[in-house]
């Protein structure tokens, strides 16, 4: 396997851990993603190939997948080489993993998407690659051109490697606009110029150059520039050729003839792209370059056949793409406000849409201050947009042609305005709900503003500074306060949130200089110097009065303390200039900073160490921000043009569990004095958290449980933890009264799923979607059967008039009719008709079921698209008997019959609800697949979601309230979170973590051995161990030791290894419970049941007794009985993805050690092969080759490995987990799992060595059967 090779060389030394690092995961995990949208400027910026599709923003391409299970399209990665604006990309049409691209910085790439890794780079090209193309004639090269030429070509590998000019393709008097390769002819190539021409070259032929241009342009020096250019696939010589002003023609290559010349239905309309539709032969599509109309025509026709109205903007580029899922035909579409979408021209709709996302640099973000939900964003582009996070759509857009906005300020308390700063025209304040500017400032001139800032505590109150060196306070109607001058531009400002009067800026003559706007002086109170170039952005602290920290070109963030005159600490990491800077505002010593050098970084200034470094930006980061009601979710903003969502939850880790384990509130809540202390634990300190605990003291009765839902809600990431603690309040038999508005946003409890949607119908208006022109004539056959057809019906053969109008499409009319025949046949007819529609894949077989009462053919119709949440309405519309079924005759058994299809429908209704949950949870939402079945009352399978997506805070919370029927799940998390406790890095052995552990497990009940684990684990002298034992009620080490002999000699093998774990001699317990488990195993009818125990117990045995040099070969057997268990807990809890990483690792450890187990690698071997023959079918996706039966051997192999899995008593540990994140692509993806040999996409889990890695859902699935690291050290895993 792939992964033996990263970590071999550990299992061949037993004394390297000398020095040892501890396991580690990042600090700050990525929970959310705003993707850029497609740039507008080049031609060639989307392609397609099979299931995949791909666009381009300035720097990045971002590559789309098809998901077969759900039928839907997910980002499946973001390549990020470029350093300069990407040109074009085009995919091969010989190998789909295969990908180029080209960019202005004279670079030319060869991707692998499926490994998302560069496989070839073409340095300094000669020019430009303007655009560029895989060449249809050669399976390894890429052909690309400037804007004159010439053409180069790129052999990538084989005899003739390299760069070669095209011998004829060069010396143009024209722009090039684009180029194409026939897919045919072998070698033919034509160029559409800017003059509205065409350049034809075909080794063998006469060239032609600057051709066929639009009649009306020969003998004149206009230009029509050709938009697009499609070779017709049917055909050698056919050429589809559009022009921005002229239209499009239908041209042959050869006779250099036009064949026709197609018009629009309006003068006005001009077409930007268009594409040929290879599943219909002569059939082509266009949009439109003004307003976002898809045309579709056909060669036989000079006008179109259908014209769609999709978005108000223009189109920028279209793509077609057939996929395999009945052979659908898709349309990439990109328009000319970043927007892109995947349109089934099928079904006339949107399979995909990502709309409004930024093209350019994001330069700031901030959140609304009186809405966590809502963040602004300020772009290259001229845009300000405003987000709603939970959806991560984009809900406001302002009106643009702003030029560049640097920076943007939210108007204090609940005014729904937004101050922007601009390049060129002034400050703005825009008014988002009226949707347009309401003022503007001109104080600067021209110059550019570079940031912006509205008074915290004086609505009334705007800062603004420029390159002109001038930071200005005015008033909100212009008037001018103060205009403070600097030698230099001013290039940041920001309000002190403790003094209002207060301000400071950052200058390019290197210093910070402190402004007291209650004076009439115009002079700094205070210039900070030490920077060694200029000053960026500063920040006062919101929590320290008189801190601030500022950011510079120097690449340091320096911290000052304006009551000291001095600089108190300087904070040194980035390797480029620093830009963005963010307090946080509940940790007073938690500062973060972004960077030109790609990176986000998390500094304790208490002693200016660095506490994590994020690569993911794949560009400048600029804009750093979290909201004080949720102020461990953070927003960034950068050159890439997305916008991140990041958790900060794990640099808090303790604090969490404090609240969960309700500590006293000294251990939650502080002072800042005594937070900013070195070496004090992490304390809130903000009024967000300050709020929460004055209105828990205000409350009688029981406060526990608003003190876990209001932390968890302030806490947790956005979308999902109120709408968890809203269903658990409906389950809890609260009032419905008592609901929040937004309740009926999310997923609701199915008994008001109903209710809700039903009021929400009656308020919606209907939307009336834009369509024009017409069909095409009925031909002479549909007119002789219609004019049958109406004779049959005179003669009453009603029957036959329906067939006839069957035949010709008319269905209505036959359905009109049936009746007269019999309702039998009226309901026959009505399911061909839906069997006829779900083969369309069509939403107008939603009636006909509804009124045949076939709920389960609809419910599998939705299911199989994708539409789980419509299913999920349909059943339960079933459930409450909205749905009828129809039933052509009464008889006796009628209500004998109803009951049975309530049975049905609530058996449907859970299996859709569990669909959906999961579809939830693999897009990495594990706290909405838990609402989904708390929603139907579900609340095992949702506790079990919780605990896979590694929301064990959560999952606790929630379980204390929902009480008993939580319990067993509750418990699981509770023994989760106190092995996290156990092995917080470099803080275990620490006393206050040894406690929380316990009054963790002092929450289960018979904790007794929960209580023994954590005590054997625990490294301390015989005082503080018997100080341990004392207090939970366990006999002193000595005592355990005689207890552990009369076990011994009792023969009972548990208490004598739980006895001698306790004692100071913990490693005699090895012999005896490796003993015990080498025996049964030699046994064949051994099961799980008998050994686990012992050998989970064996595993808590002290780390630094366990890595001593006389208990080598004891660790070695243990290490590879436990991965051995490991991999058979891992088959019965569908952990599929490290089974066989289990197996390879318990194999090499046997052949590398010396041991004496009952345990043969051949055996190893033979078991995952079964294991992988029986379960292939279930794993397979489907473009996997064909299923391949299991033989006789491997059944019977894999029966006895099924027979010693008995029963696991906990149904929550089956399926694998996926925790947030785990679905988001990065820019950094650059590290390979040691299990598996791939990259790792989403939060990664560092080993003990600091440098071998793992996905964190490997680590935690390893973790949960096997407690021991990959790397076979005999260290334990702590993912948790």
């Amino acid at each position: 396997m792939a992964w033996m090779t990263y970590i071999s060389h550990w299992f061949e030394q037993d004394d390297w851990y000398e020095g040892l690092q501890r396991a580690n995961m990042s600090q700050v995990r990525q929970v959310g993603l705003l993707a850029a949208g497609c740039q507008p400027w080049n031609k060639d910026v989307c392609a397609a190939s099979g299931d995949r599709f791909a666009y381009c923003a300035t720097l990045a391409i971002y590559i789309y997948q098809l998901d077969h299970r759900y039928n839907e399209f997910k980002l499946h990665a973001i390549m990020s080489e470029h350093k300069k604006t990407i040109t074009a990309i085009s995919w091969c049409p010989h190998n789909p993993d295969l990908f180029a691209s080209g960019s202005t910085d004279n670079l030319v790439i060869i991707w692998n998407v499926a490994e998302q890794k560069v496989i070839a780079k073409l340095n300094n090209t000669k020019g430009t690659p303007a655009f560029l193309s895989w060449c249809w004639n050669a399976d390894d090269a890429v052909a690309f051109v400037s804007d004159r030429g010439p053409l180069f070509i790129w052999t990538i590998s084989g005899p003739d490697t390299g760069v070669t000019v095209h011998s004829d393709a060069h010396s143009f008097l024209s722009d090039i606009c684009m180029f194409r390769w026939h897919t045919h002819k072998k070698g033919k190539v034509v160029f559409g110029h800017i003059d509205g021409s065409l350049s034809i070259f075909h080794p063998g032929n006469k060239n032609q150059k600057h051709v066929l241009r639009p009649e009306s342009l020969e003998g004149t020096d206009e230009e029509d520039p050709v938009t697009a250019l499609e070779w017709d696939p049917l055909s050698t010589d056919y050429l589809l050729v559009a022009n921005l002003h002229h239209g499009i023609r239908l041209v042959d290559s050869e006779s250099l003839y036009c064949i026709t010349t197609f018009n629009f239905p309006t003068a006005a309309a001009s077409v930007q792209c268009l594409a040929w539709v290879p599943s219909a032969p002569g059939m082509f599509i266009t949009g439109d370059s003004q307003v976002g109309i898809l045309r579709i025509w056909n060669v036989s026709r000079t006008t179109p056949i259908d014209n769609f109205k999709l978005k108000k903007t223009g189109f920028h580029c279209l793509h077609v793409i057939g996929s395999p899922p009945k052979k659908k035909c898709r349309v990439v579409c990109c328009f000319l406000d970043g927007g892109v979408g995947l349109y089934d021209m099928g079904a006339r709709k949107w399979d995909f849409l990502r709309d409004l996302g930024h093209v350019e640099t994001i330069f700031d973000c901030k959140f609304k201050p009186d809405d966590p939900n809502l963040l602004a964003t300020a772009s290259f582009d001229g845009t300000i947009k405003v987000w709603d996070i939970n959806t991560l759509t984009a809900v406001y857009t302002s009106p643009g042609n702003e030029g560049i906005i640097y920076s943007l300020s939210w108007a204090p308390g609940g005014l729904n305005c937004i101050a922007g700063a601009t390049s060129q025209n002034g400050a703005f304040i825009w008014d988002i709900q009226k949707g347009k500017m309401i003022q503007r400032f001109n104080e600067h001139g021209k110059n550019g503003i570079f940031c912006i800032a509205w008074s915290h505590k004086d609505s009334k109150r705007i800062a603004t500074c420029s390159g002109d060196g001038s930071c200005i306070i005015q008033t909100i109607d212009g008037r001018v306060l103060h205009k403070y001058k600097h030698p230099a531009g001013v290039f940041g400002c920001d309000w002190s949130q403790n003094n209002k009067d207060m301000i400071a800026t950052g200058c390019e003559d290197k210093n910070v200089r402190v402004y007291y706007v209650a004076t009439s002086s115009d002079q700094p109170l205070k210039v900070f110097s030490g920077h060694t170039a200029r000053v960026f952005h500063v920040k006062w602290s919101p929590l320290r009065e008189g801190i601030l920290c500022s950011g510079s070109d120097d690449g340091s963030v320096r911290i000052w303390d304006y009551t000291q005159d001095a600089c108190i600490n300087v904070l040194t990491g980035h390797t480029a200039p620093v830009r963005g800077l963010m307090w946080n505002p509940e940790i007073p010593y938690l500062l973060i900073s972004g960077s030109w050098d790609y990176t986000i970084k998390v500094w304790d200034t208490r002693e200016g160490s660095c506490l994590d470094t994020v690569c993911d930006h794949g560009a400048d980061v600029y804009g750093l921000t979290c909201h004080p009601r949720r102020p461990f979710t953070m927003a960034s903003c950068s050159r890439d043009s997305t916008v991140r969502l990041w958790s900060l939850i794990p640099l808090i880790t303790p604090l969490q569990i404090n609240i969960v384990a309700d500590r006293p509130w000294e251990e939650i809540i502080g002072n800042t004095d005594y937070a900013v202390q070195q070496g004090a634990p992490p304390l809130l300190c903000g009024k967000a958290s300050r709020d929460i605990k004055q209105e828990i003291d205000k409350l009688a009765g029981n406060p526990p449980v608003k003190k876990l839902k209001w932390f968890s809600e302030y806490l947790s990431p956005p979308s999902g933890s109120d709408n968890l603690w809203n269903l658990v309040a409906v389950i809890k038999g609260q009032d419905d009264s008592l609901l929040p508005q937004n309740y009926c946003k999310g997923i609701m409890h199915l008994k008001h799923l109903i209710k809700f949607r039903t009021s929400e119908a009656q308020e919606l208006t209907t939307v009336k979607m834009s369509k024009f022109g017409g069909g095409i004539g009925a031909p002479t056959k549909e007119e002789r059967l219609k004019e049958a057809a109406e004779i049959y019906l005179r003669l009453g053969h009603i029957q036959r008039y329906c067939e006839l109008m069957v035949e010709l499409g008319e269905w209505d009319k036959a359905l009109s009719i049936a009746p007269g025949v019999s309702v039998k046949y009226w309901k026959k007819l009505m399911q061909r008709r839906a069997d006829q529609l779900i083969q369309e894949d069509k939403d107008d077989v939603i009636p006909y079921c509804i009124a045949i009462g076939d709920v389960k053919k609809l419910v599998t119709f939705f299911m199989s698209r994708g539409q789980l949440k419509e299913a999920l309405l349909i059943v339960q519309a079933a459930c409450e008997g909205n749905t009828q079924t129809l039933h052509v005759s009464t008889s006796k058994g009628a209500s004998h019959s109803d009951d049975i299809n309530k049975e049905d429908f609530n058996e449907l209704l859970h299996k859709v609800s569990k669909e959906l949950a999961e579809w939830y949870f693999q897009d990495g939402r594990a706290v909405q697949a838990a609402c989904c079945h708390l929603a139907v009352d579900n609340i095992e399978l949702a506790m079990a979601y919780l605990i896979r997506g590694n929301e064990l805070e959560l999952a606790v919370s929630v379980g204390s309230v929902l009480g008993e029927s939580a319990m067993s799940a509750t418990h699981y998390a509770l023994e989760l979170l106190a092995r996290k406790c156990m092995m917080i890095p470099t803080c275990f052995p620490s006393v206050g973590y040894r406690n929380l552990a316990a009054d963790l497990l002092m929450m289960i009940p018979n904790n007794e051995l929960h209580l023994v684990k954590l005590c054997a684990f625990y490294p301390g002298c015989t005082e503080e161990i018997n100080d341990l034992h004392e207090k939970y009620k366990l006999p002193m080490a000595e005592e355990c030791l005689q207890l552990a002999e009369t076990a011994h000699a009792d023969g009972n093998v548990f208490d004598t290894i739980k006895y001698y774990l306790l004692c100071q001699e913990p490693e005699k317990a090895l012999p005896i419970g490796l003993g015990f488990v080498k025996e049964c195993i030699s046994n064949s009818n051994w099961t799980l049941d008998t050994i686990y125990p012992v050998l989970d117990l064996l595993s808590y045995i002290r780390t630094e007794k366990l890595l001593l040099h006389t208990c080598t070969e004891a660790r070695n057997e243990l290490l590879i009985l436990c991965g051995y268990i490991g991999a058979l807990l891992a088959i019965k809890r569908e952990y599929r993805s490290i089974v066989p990483a289990l197996y390879e690792y318990t194999s090499q450890l046997l052949k590398r050690r010396e041991v004496s187990v009952p345990i043969k690698i051949e055996q190893l071997s033979e078991e995952l092969d079964a294991w992988r023959a029986c379960t292939q079918f279930t794993n397979q996706s489907s473009d996997e080759s064909p299923y391949t039966p299991p033989s006789d051997l491997q059944r019977m192999v894999y029966g006895t490995v099924l027979k010693r899995l008995k029963e696991v008593p906990l149904k929550i540990i089956i399926g694998p987990d996926y925790v947030t994140g785990s679905n988001l692509p990065s820019h950094s993806d650059v590290h390979i799992s040691c299990l598996t040999g791939l990259k790792i996409q989403g939060p990664v889990f560092f080993l003990e060595d600091g440098k071998s890695a793992i996905s964190l859902n490997d680590a935690l699935m390893w973790a949960k059967v096997n407690p021991f690291s990959p790397l076979g050290t005999g260290i334990r895993l702590n993912p948790f």
